[in-house]
């Protein structure tokens, strides 16, 4: 999936740029300044399945263990609604993201992107738990509960990733413009993980849990001049390489998915 929206990505950027415009009112790119833009919105997750390495030692010989959860499904939390307060905006699953268009001949363009994903385990599905806990050898299906493991990055997922940005014209008329928006790039995941492993919980902090790549491609719709709304599919590839477990942080849980996420976002350029 990710590595067919690079492709997509790659063959917009590799078109030229052609304007489906007519009229007086546009400008060649070569006379056009730059662009900043700001961008809020929120979205909607899905996830791919995922192996979980789960390890855990301490000096006392108790809880230690070493076990994967093999196909473990996982959702987002999409609590939005129940959030709607002017100072509690950034609770729900929420997107930030700051660029820059050069307008050059290629309408090319930098963004910064902060997403902020919402990554559950799901409890209670089943899952085949395969390795050693206190000793004891397991090899089987059974009831994912919090005794054994519970994951969630709720506060959150985050993808903090520098893009390189595409745009395209698809339509302008007077005060409005219709454009496509590809996006690829990558960076850490700089992620805030709640955990209860074999009944040791953690609250959880932010941390350097891992790296993602992504792409992704969209609709910008700008009116007013200065405002916009845009919306967008993003594939990404997650690798989670350093999640701390436990409230002295003494065990770790090594995980990869994939993501598709949905963003609707207002802006404005300036």
């Amino acid at each position: 999936m990710l590595r067919k929206l690079f492709i997509i990505c790659l063959l917009i950027g590799s078109l030229s740029n052609i304007s489906l415009s007519q009229g007086s009112n546009t400008q060649s790119p070569a006379n056009k300044k730059g662009e900043f833009y700001f961008s809020w919105g929120y979205n909607r997750d899905w996830y791919s399945k995922s192996d979980i390495h789960v390890k855990y030692h301490n000096s006392y010989n108790t809880n230690n263990f070493d076990f994967m959860l093999l196909g473990a499904k996982a959702n987002d939390k999409p609590d939005m609604w129940r959030w709607w307060y002017p100072n509690r905006l950034t609770i729900p699953q929420y997107d930030l993201n700051l660029g820059y268009f050069f307008n050059d001949k290629n309408d090319l363009g930098i963004e910064v992107g902060w997403n902020h994903l919402k990554y559950v385990v799901t409890p209670w599905q089943m899952v085949h738990i395969k390795g050693y806990i206190n000793g004891t050898f397991y090899d089987q299906s059974m009831p994912l509960n919090d005794t054994l493991l519970h994951l969630q990055h709720t506060n959150g997922n985050n993808y903090l990733m520098l893009n390189l940005v595409k745009r395209k014209n698809i339509l302008t008329r007077k005060k409005i413009q219709l454009n496509t928006i590809a996006k690829a790039g990558a960076g850490p995941l700089i992620s805030y993980t709640i955990d209860t492993a074999l009944g040791d919980h953690d609250p959880g902090y932010f941390h350097y849990h891992g790296w993602v790549a992504g792409a992704s491609l969209g609709l910008r719709f700008s009116f007013l001049k200065y405002l916009f709304i845009q919306s967008d599919l993003q594939g990404a590839y997650a690798n989670y390489t350093n999640t701390k477990l436990g409230h002295e942080h003494l065990g770790r849980a090594y995980h990869h998915f994939y993501s598709l996420q949905w963003t609707y976002e207002v802006g404005f350029r300036f």
